[in-house]
């Protein structure tokens, strides 16, 4: 019998998204003061909306489950967005923008999994 989901906090790209908003806090941290209102915050809302959305989700029918999935994956594309904007302005090294578009491309991935996952094992859509 394989690991049984009792809350989102079972779920391994709940647990990636919140590591990541941790990242996220990290490197925009150092962007310049003039940005803390505009594009940092922007930045950090976007990414603690992915996580926020999974957990919001799971206490939802497998419909809203998977909507509040799609919402996630729409912040990624946001964050995703943001973090070439940052690369422009060389608030981000090649390096870490590397890093962060990876990590979004893995939690992407794994949001992909859970949607193709519920649509498969549930019926109530």
């Amino acid at each position: 019998m394989g690991n049984k989901v009792l809350s989102y906090r079972d779920l391994e790209v709940w647990k990636r998204a919140v590591t990541f908003v941790s990242t996220i806090y990290q490197v925009t941290a150092r962007f310049p003061p003039h940005e803390q209102f505009n594009l940092t915050s922007q930045i950090r809302r976007a990414a603690v909306s992915i996580p926020a959305n999974i957990a919001e989700g799971s206490m939802h029918s497998t419909k809203g489950f998977l909507n509040h999935l799609r919402i996630a994956r729409g912040s990624l594309a946001e964050l995703d967005t943001f973090m070439e904007i940052c690369r422009n302005l060389v608030y981000l090294t090649s390096e870490e923008y590397q890093a962060l578009t990876q990590e979004m491309h893995e939690i992407r991935r794994m949001l992909f999994g859970l949607e193709r996952t519920l649509r498969h094992t549930h019926t109530d859509h």
